[in-house]
C-alpha cells in the first residue's frame, strides 16, 4: 500500500515563496503555476522544480474565484515541454475552505483538458492544489478523462518539514505522541548504509512505527562488525549474510506490518536512486565522500530531507604511545535548496577525487575506511557502539524536532550539531552559514535524464554506475 501512495514534495525555499505570493494581505485569491519534476514516470510522485508566480494585476481577482490570462499557461507550458516537467495550478483560499469548490471543480474540467492537448510528453501530468494562510496545501491530479485523484501527502521539507493530507490540517502531531506514530506508518523511511551507525538509526526508526523502510548497502556481516551493528550475530558473520537482510529480519521479528525494501547494491547505482526517489525522509550513515554526495545529490533532485551522521576519534601521540584526543560525533541536516553536505565541507572534492582514484586499489581503500573511526589508530573493530548510539539518537531526534516541532528556538539554528564527549561540549550551526551551491541547482529535477545529472546513469547506461 505505501509504495503506491502519491506525493508532491516541495523545498522550504517555495513553499516560503508561494505563501507570500498566495497571501499578500490583501484577503482575495492569488495564483501561481507549479512545474514539477516526477520520482517515477507515470505515477503521482511529484517535485516541485519552479514557480511560475501569476502577477496579481494581471487577475481579476475575488475573495472566492481566480481568472487570469490563458497567454501564462502559454509560457508556463513550453517550460514544462522542454524539461518534461508537469503542471500544477495552485491557488489560495483567503475565506479558509478546506476543500475544492463548486468553481474551481468547473474551472477544472475547462481548463485541464487544454493543458493535457499543450503537453509534448506523455509522462507530463496536470493538477490542482489550493493553499491556505497557515500553509496547509491540498493537491489533486487529473488523468486524460478529467478524473481528479487527490494527492494523498504534499511533503514539504524546510527549516521545518511537514506532511498535508487532504483530510488534515496545518496543524502537526504532537511529538512523541500516538498522533505521530499513526503519521509515520503511511511514510517511507530511506537509509544509505547498514552498518553500526544505521543499524541503530534503524532500529529507532522501525519502533517509531514508519510504515515503509528502504535499505542500501552492498557489504557483507564480518566478525569484526558484531560489536557494532545491532542483533547481529556469529552465524551471520560466518555466513557472510548481506547487512541489509540482517536489518530486515530484525525489524520484522517485532514488526509484522511494516513493508522493508532491501537493496544490496552501491547507493552510486541506478536502481538505488529508483528506490531512495520514494522515501519521505533519508538517513546516510556511510564513511565514503562519493556515497555523501550521492546522498546530496538524491535529496535535492527529489526533495527529500536528509539527515547525515558522522563520528570520529581523533588520537595524538603521547610519549610513546597514543592518546585519545576527543571523541566527536556530528548531525547535519540538509533541506532541499539549502545548503548540501558538500557546502558544508562534510566532503571534498579532493577527497571524491581520492576515492575514485582508489577503485585501483580497493583493498588498500577499504582499509582506510575501517582506519576512519579512530584517526590515527588502526582498530579491525573498535568499541564505538556507545559513540554510534549518542550520534543516532541525536540524528533521529533532530528528525523528530523538525517534523513534529518541541523546539523553543527556531529549528534553522540547528543545520548542524556537533559534540566532544571529552570536552562534553555541544555546539550547533545555522542554515545561515552556508550558501547553497552544489545540489541547487538539481533541485525538483526529478527522475529527468540524464539521471541526477550524471550521463553514467542514462537509461542508455543502465548497467553501469558513475
Amino acid at each position: 500500500m505505501h509504495n503506491q501512495s502519491s506525493r508532491l514534495a516541495l523545498a522550504g525555499i517555495h513553499h516560503r515563496q508561494l505563501m507570500a505570493h498566495l497571501f499578500p494581505g490583501d484577503g482575495l485569491e492569488a495564483a501561481a503555476v507549479l512545474l514539477c519534476g516526477q520520482a517515477r514516470p507515470g505515477r503521482p510522485l511529484l517535485c516541485v522544480r519552479d514557480i511560475v508566480l501569476v502577477p496579481h494585476a494581471t487577475c481579476k481577482r475575488r475573495r472566492d474565484v481566480i481568472t487570469w490570462p490563458s497567454d501564462l499557461l502559454e509560457e508556463a507550458l513550453e517550460r514544462a515541454n522542454d524539461e518534461k516537467l508537469s503542471i500544477i495550478l495552485v491557488h489560495s483560499h483567503p475565506g479558509e475552505n478546506r476543500e475544492f469548490s463548486t468553481i474551481d471543480n468547473d474551472s477544472d474540467r475547462e481548463i485541464v483538458p487544454d493543458l493535457y492537448d499543450g503537453l509534448a510528453h506523455a509522462i507530463q501530468l496536470v493538477g490542482t492544489a489550493i493553499m491556505l494562510s497557515d500553509g496547509w496545501i491540498k493537491s489533486r491530479i487529473y488523468d486524460y478523462e478529467c478524473n481528479a485523484i487527490d494527492i494523498d501527502i504534499v511533503r514539504m521539507a524546510g527549516d521545518d518539514i511537514a506532511f498535508y493530507t487532504p483530510g488534515g490540517s496545518a496543524q502537526r502531531p504532537l511529538a512523541f505522541g500516538d498522533t505521530m506514530r499513526d503519521e509515520l506508518g503511511s511514510l517511507t523511511a530511506g537509509f544509505v548504509g547498514a552498518s553500526g551507525t544505521v543499524s541503530i538509526v534503524g532500529e529507532q526508526i522501525a519502533r517509531l512505527g514508519f510504515g515503509r523502510i528502504v535499505t542500501i548497502d552492498p557489504d557483507h556481516i564480518e566478525t569484526k562488525n558484531l560489536n557494532r551493528i545491532l542483533n547481529a550475530t556469529t552465524e551471520d558473520a560466518i555466513s557472510s549474510r548481506l547487512k541489509t537482510d540482517r536489518y530486515a529480519d530484525s525489524v520484522r521479528s517485532h514488526r509484522g506490518n511494516v513493508e522493508i525494501v532491501c537493496h544490496p547494491i552501491s547507493v552510486e547505482s541506478r536502481p538505488a536512486i529508483e528506490a531512495l526517489a520514494v522515501a519521505d525522509v533519508i538517513f546516510c550513515c556511510v564513511d565514503s565522500a562519493i556515497g555523501r554526495q550521492y546522498c546530496d545529490l538524491i535529496a535535492s533532485a527529489f526533495v527529500i530531507p536528509l539527515f547525515d551522521v558522522g563520528v570520529t576519534i581523533p588520537t595524538a601521540n603521547e610519549g610513546d604511545g597514543i592518546m585519545i584526543a576527543d571523541v566527536n560525533g556530528r548531525i547535519d541536516y540538509v533541506q532541499p535548496g539549502g545548503s548540501a553536505l558538500g557546502d558544508r565541507n562534510v566532503y571534498t572534492q579532493a577527497q571524491l577525487r581520492a576515492e575514485r582514484l582508489a577503485s585501483t586499489d580497493p583493498e588498500g581503500f577499504a582499509q582506510e575506511l575501517d582506519d576512519g573511526y579512530i584517526e590515527g589508530a588502526h582498530e579491525e573493530a573498535p568499541s564505538v557502539i556507545t559513540l554510534n548510539m549518542r550520534a543516532a539518537s541525536a540524528a533521529v531526534s533532530e528528525f523528530i524536532a523538525r517534523a513534529y516541532p518541541y523546539r523553543f528556538e527556531s529549528n534553522r539554528l540547528y543545520a548542524r550539531t556537533e559534540f566532544s564527549l571529552a570536552e562534553m561540549l555541544e555546539e550547533y550551526t545555522s542554515e545561515d552559514e552556508w550558501g547553497p551551491r552544489i545540489a541547487s541547482h538539481l533541485v525538483g529535477r526529478g527522475a529527468w535524464e540524464p539521471l541526477l545529472g550524471i550521463p553514467g546513469l542514462s537509461t542508455t547506461n543502465r548497467g553501469r554506475t558513475s
